[in-house]
């Protein structure tokens, strides 16, 4: 189907910098997070039962202190009093230290740490499933309106930035639903609980700690924008670099058979160099922070220490209390600078969501049935109708008044240069494109008022490109139609000349293909995918360069499968060597993206005009077709 792309323009996609997920600031924020959060609708007791289990977890966590400084204080009272009486004459073994209350307060402060990990453990279990559910539907969402876009969708966009949206925006997503949210809370609560409790300890020290806050809030202010504008830049060379190495391994073997190992390996680390360079400036932007908000914090808890001694040589606070309130000085800083960090983590979330719902609100392929009539009775199987068809929105068209009548067991030829067009026709047979104007019809019915599904169900291809996927032989032969008995397939696998060599491997059938089918032969692939498409038992059959890429002798066994196969079944037939469609009912020839001429061979010939042209070229071998 390439050839497809060659004959129109194309435009309207990504460039690379949108590869691998560039985060960026999200362009409708609220609306955006809203849509997001619609899909946790049908989870909201689980996600309210995760914000009590976080809200009291927090709670028991910076109750703690103030609790423990009670035993510190029990301490200090005793040795105070101890002291007191030993000044007085007073013989004792041992300080007066009520150890059965220290002892209580420990255990009381133990269980408290543990009830707060205990519900930490489950918010954190709960929310891991609804976010991983909620991405889940998300997911499945985005695949289903994959099979929805139009055809030209992945012709306008490039497979890393869909790949990116799928993949790395997706476990975004993911990662913030999970941990983010609760976090969000757990600071905030934390934030106010600390708070609270500090000026229940002392309003005076709790003026000195608030003091630093501004401070932290200017080096967030300034730093933050900074890291993200660098972690931006960071997004965009990794995606470039991962585009880099995806391109170079599916063409090693070609950058090998061109000597040009050194230069990809040039480009790559000039490439990695910048990847190096914006990933370090990030890093160590964003790496200044925490130093700077420990920095600021420490300062507040040195004055805190000093004024709190002070107050307890005056006997205004309790030695309890202070160790406490330097506790809450440590715990204060820590949620702001949570919060700066997740207001960055959110935008980059909701960015990515934006980019996921571009591809959600993409218009499907639209639904043309409006009621056309058929044609009653039409001994036509397929009929192109005064068909008119351009790629572009203009009324610059390929098709301008194109007629085509093709009864049962007909052979259509396409043929024409490199870069004709000669695909067009298949695209709008299968309904990848509708036509402008005028009809196609498959037996007298308009196909744009059939389903896609039931249309295709007519078809099967054969393309110049092999496509297999990763599974067994079996499994690739029965890809054609599920349904298909064993003894179709294997009737199919020997008709195609697949059966003999696949014998001959270890495991037979049960041989396992990898990834790109690289573990067989080329013109084996291709003998799979014609079996496939024999499997299939279409009524239409569409044969694009099927025997472009295989030898003399298997393009043999090919040519005699087919004389068997395509007997009383129609097929469309693109064809680059012309010797190979000169019985051919109809012969279309194509070029610079329009039907030129049509016609069987001898007509053709006789007009002694662009197809004639073509055949006696090839045949003489002045030029390439």
């Amino acid at each position: 189907m390439a050839e497809t792309k060659q004959s129109r323009p194309v435009g309207g996609g990504h460039g690379p910098g949108r590869m691998g997920g560039v985060v960026e600031k999200p362009k409708n924020f609220w609306k955006t997070t809203n849509r997001l959060m619609a899909y946790m609708k049908s989870r909201l007791f689980g996600v309210a039962l995760v914000l009590i289990l976080a809200i009291v977890s927090v709670i028991f966590q910076i109750r703690t202190p103030k609790i423990l400084g009670e035993a510190t204080t029990e301490i200090f009272k005793g040795v105070m009093k101890g002291q007191a009486q030993q000044k007085a004459g007073i013989h004792m073994s041992q300080y007066p230290i009520d150890f059965g209350k220290i002892e209580h307060i420990v255990v009381i402060v133990i269980a408290m740490y543990l009830a707060s990990a205990v519900f930490s453990f489950l918010q954190q279990f709960i929310m891991t499933r609804i976010s991983q559910r909620t991405v889940y539907d998300l997911r499945r969402e985005m695949k289903d309106k994959m099979q929805r876009v139009p055809i030209n969708y992945y012709d306008t966009h490039n497979n890393g930035d869909i790949m990116s949206r799928a993949v790395n925006d997706m476990d975004n997503i993911a990662s913030t639903l999970q941990q983010s949210l609760t976090q969000m809370v757990t600071s905030t609560v934390t934030f106010i609980g600390t708070l609270w409790m500090m000026l229940s300890i002392s309003w005076k020290l709790t003026l000195i700690a608030v003091i630093t806050v501004p401070l932290s809030l200017i080096v967030v202010g300034i730093v933050a924008p900074k890291s993200q504008r660098f972690f931006s830049a960071q997004q965009k060379s990794l995606g470039l670099i991962n585009n880099q190495v995806e391109e170079t391994y599916a063409g090693q073997v070609i950058i090998k058979s061109f000597n040009r190992e050194e230069d990809e390996i040039n480009k790559f680390e000039e490439e990695n160099e910048r990847y190096y360079k914006a990933a370090w400036k990030a890093q160590f932007v964003s790496g200044m922070i925490m130093p700077l908000m420990t920095f600021l914090n420490n300062i507040g808890y040195v004055f805190v220490a000093v004024v709190g001694g002070v107050q307890v040589a005056n006997g205004s606070i309790t030695l309890g209390n202070v160790q406490a309130f330097l506790q809450y000085t440590q715990q204060f800083s820590q949620p702001i600078s949570q919060l700066a960090n997740l207001a960055n983590t959110i935008q980059s979330t909701i960015a990515s969501a934006e980019r996921v719902f571009e591809v959600l609100d993409e218009d499907d392929m639209e639904d043309t049935a409006e009621g056309r009539p058929a044609i009653e009775d039409s001994d036509k199987l397929i009929q192109l109708d005064h068909v008119q068809f351009g790629y572009g929105s203009g009324d610059d068209l390929l098709m301008k008044d194109y007629n085509l009548d093709v009864t049962k067991g007909q052979m259509v030829a396409i043929v024409g240069p490199t870069g004709a067009g000669k695909t067009t026709i298949i695209n709008l047979l299968e309904r990848f494109y509708d036509v402008k104007g005028g009809a196609i019809r498959l037996n007298g019915v308009d196909t744009r008022e059939m389903q896609r599904a039931d249309l295709r169900s007519h078809f099967a291809m054969v393309l110049q490109d092999t496509w297999l996927f990763t599974g067994t032989i079996w499994d690739n032969l029965k890809y054609g139609r599920e349904d298909a008995t064993d003894d179709k397939i294997l009737a199919a696998a020997k008709a195609a000349h697949v059966d003999n060599f696949v014998r001959q491997l270890p495991k037979g059938y049960d041989t396992v293909l990898n990834e790109e089918a690289s573990n067989i032969s080329q013109g084996q692939r291709q003998l799979l995918t014609i079996a496939r498409a024999f499997v299939a038992d279409p009524e239409i059959l569409i044969l694009d360069e099927a025997t472009s890429s295989v030898d003399t002798r298997t393009e043999l066994h090919i040519q005699h499968a087919m004389e068997r196969l395509l007997q009383n079944r129609t097929s469309f037939v693109v064809a680059h060597r012309l010797s190979t469609i000169r019985d051919a009912d109809n012969i279309i020839v194509m070029n610079h993206g329009s039907i030129v001429e049509t016609g069987n061979h001898d007509t053709l010939m006789a007009k002694q005009g662009f197809y004639a042209d073509l055949y006696n070229s090839q045949f003489s071998g002045s030029v390439a077709i």
